[in-house]
């Protein structure tokens, strides 16, 4: 081993651990073959990560243990890009920590990973299990669900009962008949650009925090993400939103979209389009500020004439219209009027964020057939901090003459109230958190059709939770909830 002085190994050191077993480090493509292989023949596959830098007893132990939920350990390492600039930095290089832990009799095969985020990984290969805190942790390693489920009693208790009404395959059944749909989307386009820093404190003369840039990445948000979440649902989705003239990005927008999605941009020409840039320590990805450019005045009136037009004759032509409305100046007033008057089933979101804080509620629309708001949506459009959340819902469904309404707490969970059936209460799906942006989105998108389809009210927010568990795992908009993993997690969740 080629060391440094003091006795630290050097990176990219070419040097082989004690044992390892070299033949047991796959490609990542190759780990998922290998465990659809052990699948096939009836093995129970679990799946740990970690970085594994300078392994000691607490790893071994923990390995040990996570094999024994299972039939075979598949192990992933993460690589040495994503641990630079994220806390400190790794002893041993990609490769030789690899090979050190295929050294270990418990586990079957090693990969290193390609994504910053577990769940590309966990997506590619499929395990049955995955175990967490596999960092030498002394605390017993915690199975969970492949997709990524932690239960509380509160879930334990739910998905108990549920299972006695709904097998994977009748709620996956179920998904699958949306693909029939036609939806109409309508909204706000948001790029959420992350810029990764490591920050060194505040200087000696400026009250401000100094940071060194690492590395950035934009996401297709707002309504985008919406209609892409969508898209994975429904056969068919038309999307009319708004761009900016002045740098309008619609180069990348349209490479961010997916391949069922048509849009209709209208240019602002007094605008940008809009970006919200977020500056973030890449350590545990928290947020430090954020920064906004945006025109969120009303549409000039011959541009929102062309939209009217535009939306006026093609609405007929969908199953559902959803709307996205982040209160950013494209749904003007004479565009929810023809939106309520003429959809055939109309979902609404009506976002509060910090730009519209305190301007912008559902009340807005005078009617709507889903609504989907988070709690302090719901307190804002009532104008009431202190009552119960079911009774809140009860107020607003009454006043939009809604089919259905539901509302999402965070932690809490979420609340669909359908008159005539009562309040349905799902408990959170999952507690590795990522980052909550856009998960309200991601829970609007995979919620919506199942409404225009009359599917139950425990069952909407059964998916729409499911959905929201795989969204709170994906960094902002990085990517849309793809079904065949919000199928795996279902199977996992009803098993």
């Amino acid at each position: 081993m080629v060391c440094a002085p003091g006795g630290r190994a050097l990176k990219g050191a070419s040097a082989d651990a004690p044992g390892a077993s070299s033949s047991k480090v796959l490609p990542l493509a190759m780990l998922a073959e290998a465990v659809a292989a052990l699948k096939a023949a009836g093995k129970r596959v679990v799946h740990c990560r970690g970085r594994f830098d300078l392994l000691n007893t607490g790893h071994i132990h923990r390995l040990e243990a996570a094999r024994k939920e299972g039939d075979a350990l598949v192990v992933t390492v993460v690589p040495d890009a994503h641990i630079q600039g994220d806390g400190p930095a790794a002893v041993f290089d990609e490769a030789l920590r690899a090979r050190t832990v295929a050294a270990l009799p418990a586990v079957n095969h090693v990969a290193i990973e390609q994504h910053p985020a577990a769940q590309e990984a966990i997506r590619l290969i499929q395990p049955d299990v995955c175990v967490d805190g596999a960092d030498g942790d002394p605390t017993p390693p915690k199975p969970v669900e492949a997709g990524g489920t932690s239960h509380s009693p509160e879930a334990i208790s739910f998905l108990r009962d549920f299972r006695r009404e709904w097998t994977p395959e009748r709620v996956i059944d179920s998904l699958a008949s949306l693909k029939r749909l036609k939806a109409l989307v309508v909204g706000d386009t948001v790029i959420d650009e992350y810029h990764f820093v490591r920050p060194y404190g505040m200087p000696l003369k400026a009250p401000i925090i100094a940071a060194q840039f690492l590395t950035g990445e934009a996401h297709a948000g707002g309504v985008l993400a919406v209609a892409n979440h969508l898209a994975g649902l429904v056969g068919e989705v038309h999307l009319v939103t708004n761009l900016g003239a002045q740098d309008s990005r619609e180069a990348f927008i349209r490479q961010h979209l997916r391949s069922n999605v048509a849009p209709r941009f209208f240019l602002h020409p007094d605008a940008p389009t809009t970006i919200k840039r977020r500056y973030l320590r890449k350590f545990l990805v928290q947020k430090l500020f954020e920064v906004s450019f945006f025109n969120d005045q009303p549409l000039p009136r011959d541009l929102e004439v062309e939209v009217l037009r535009h939306v006026s004759g093609v609405i007929e032509n969908y199953d559902l219209v959803v709307v996205a409305d982040f209160g950013q100046g494209f749904v003007t007033r004479n565009m929810i009027e023809v939106l309520c008057r003429q959809s055939r089933f109309l979902a609404v979101n009506a976002q509060m964020n910090s730009i519209n804080l305190g301007y912008h509620v559902i009340t807005r629309y005078p009617r709507a057939d889903y609504v989907c708001i988070d709690e302090e949506e719901t307190r804002l459009a009532c104008r009431d901090r202190t009552s119960p959340v079911p009774e809140l819902l009860e107020q607003l469904q009454g006043e939009l003459d809604c089919r259905l309404i539901t509302v999402t707490r965070g932690h809490h969970g979420s609340l669909t109230y359908l008159p005539g059936r009562g309040m349905v209460t799902v408990p959170v799906l999952s507690r590795e958190v990522v980052d909550t942006i856009g998960a309200g989105d991601a829970y609007l998108a995979m919620t919506a059709p199942c409404a225009c389809a009359g599917l139950p009210p425990e069952l909407i927010g059964f998916i729409g939770n499911a959905a929201g568990a795989i969204a709170v795992r994906i960094l902002g908009n990085q990517q849309p909830v793809a079904p065949e993993i919000l199928f795996d997690l279902i199977r996992n969740l009803l098993r």
